[in-house]
């Protein structure tokens, strides 16, 4: 459901968009993998539908979308404010490992709220305020990415690094053990505070031709001390991965 209204999103723009302007829209689809942190439980694999559109009135960068409501662009130097959501895909269920078993399942989520991004040349900064629209962990997190684009030959890379606040509900809700969990489960209970985690990812295209490429990201994020001091996990760190033909044409 969430594509389609992704799609649409971009039909709408292209409605309103400058008939003498030309815009790019990049499609494609290939499988991402997500490692999870808790003991014993399996990765997510799933096959992942890819987007990227950006016409200064909306954008789409793969699973994230956003409507812009003030900025500037230009060659060397753009920013802009932004209304955006994403998906968190973190989960587990009591039955995804032995280590589960009694403990309530913690769901995917859908995040949203305000964005600011700013680029100079190859080099740019986002910073990111997101809510809990579907009321999973009924809280919000606060990020700053800092990121760089670099071209060698057919090879294009972004690597960025991430800094994210995670709120003590946020935490609780995927981390932590309650009063309740601990009369199921074999664990005491466990409430973390606030914390901040770091990321790592970089994006790598390789362009076959003028319009074909194939896609990667790969990203390792670095759970928080809170997180890490869990008796829900196992690892410090989960990791995640896309690869992906993509197809880019011009309207």
């Amino acid at each position: 459901m969430k594509y389609i209204l992704i799609l649409l999103s971009i039909l709408y723009s292209i409605l309103l968009s400058d008939e003498n302007k030309t815009e790019k829209i990049t499609v494609g689809f290939g499988p991402y993998i997500q490692s999870q942190p808790y003991k014993n439980v399996d990765d997510l694999i799933l096959a992942s539908p890819v987007f990227f559109y950006d016409n200064n009135l909306i954008y789409v960068r793969w699973t994230r979308f956003g409507l812009y409501f003030l900025g500037n662009s230009s060659e060397e130097f753009s920013w802009g404010f932004s209304l955006t959501a994403q998906p968190r895909t973190n989960r587990y269920s009591p039955d995804d490992s032995f280590e589960m078993n009694g403990l309530s399942e913690k769901e995917n989520s859908w995040e949203g709220g305000l964005a600011f991004s700013a680029s100079l040349n190859d080099s740019y900064i986002e910073i990111m305020y997101l809510h809990d629209l579907l009321n999973k962990y009924n809280s919000y997190i606060a990020k700053v990415e800092l990121g760089y684009s670099l071209e060698y030959g057919k090879i294009s890379f972004y690597p960025s690094i991430v800094y994210t606040y995670q709120n003590s509900d946020f935490l609780n809700y995927y981390y932590g053990v309650s009063s309740n969990e601990t009369l199921t489960s074999n664990y005491s209970m466990y409430t973390p505070n606030s914390d901040f985690k770091f990321a790592a990812q970089s994006y790598i295209n390789y362009k076959i031709n003028k319009d074909l490429s194939a896609l990667f990201n790969v990203r390792i994020d670095f759970l928080s001390i809170e997180a890490r001091n869990s008796p829900l996990t196992e690892k410090n760190y989960y990791y995640s991965g896309l690869a992906s033909l993509i197809y880019t044409f011009e309207y």
